[in-house]
């Protein structure tokens, strides 16, 4: 199960903190559960992130599936539909596959969000909602995961949610990539100013210091 050893690896790794994306935190946590967000800036239009969210096949990475193979993935982007990956039998044996969330909300160009336990983390009595948010900017789009998990598991929850930290904020990194790259944070007046006539939302914000709370529409 290779995404199992690689969270294990992530558990034990001295290095998880050091290795974290700059525009990423554990926003809160408690005994019973965490929140961590990521953000990032691109080039692409809303249209495009939206497009190349619908295809993880194209930037979730290998590292992170049970099957070693990134071209498995596959996601449905409706409500109720599956971010899944296909597990081919060896030696010609039957095909199985591998529930990792469940959509729940699907707003083209703007949200998606996801019910998940991912990794190891799926063996455990705890829910994941990972919500995906996409704002236009003067420059492009701007991007922010943000994934709660709280229920009862075997981890404690002071080597997990790191680890889960430096899990997700990779996938988003992939998803920058594979839409041409990070941009430099906008903050202040220059954030202000990339929705005009808009009420402003708090995501741009949010790409400069992550805050808590977050008010949607």
């Amino acid at each position: 199960m290779h995404i199992g050893s690689c969270f294990a690896a992530a558990l034990v790794s001295g290095a998880v903190l050091a290795a974290a994306p700059a525009q990423a935190k554990v926003i809160d946590q408690s005994d019973i559960g965490f929140t961590v967000a990521h953000t990032a800036q691109v080039a692409a239009s809303p249209e495009d992130v939206w497009k190349m969210l619908r295809l993880p096949d194209k930037w979730w990475s290998k590292e992170h599936s049970w099957s070693g193979d990134a071209a498995n993935f596959w996601l449905d982007s409706q409500a109720g539909g599956c971010f899944c990956e296909k597990l081919p039998g060896e030696a010609g044996g039957a095909m199985g596959s591998v529930q990792h969330a469940r959509i729940i909300f699907a707003k083209p160009n703007e949200m998606m969000r996801l019910s998940g336990a991912f990794g190891p983390l799926q063996g455990e009595a705890v829910t994941g909602t990972l919500t995906i948010q996409i704002k236009p900017t003067a420059t492009g789009s701007a991007i922010r995961f943000d994934y709660v998990v709280g229920g009862y598991m075997r981890f404690k929850v002071a080597d997990v949610a790191p680890a889960v930290d430096k899990v997700l904020g990779e996938q988003l990194v992939g998803l920058a990539k594979a839409l041409g790259g990070s941009l430099p944070v906008a903050t202040g007046d220059d954030a202000k100013e990339e929705a005009p006539g808009k009420e402003d939302s708090g995501l741009d914000a949010a790409v400069a210091d992550l805050p808590k709370d977050e008010g949607e529409d």
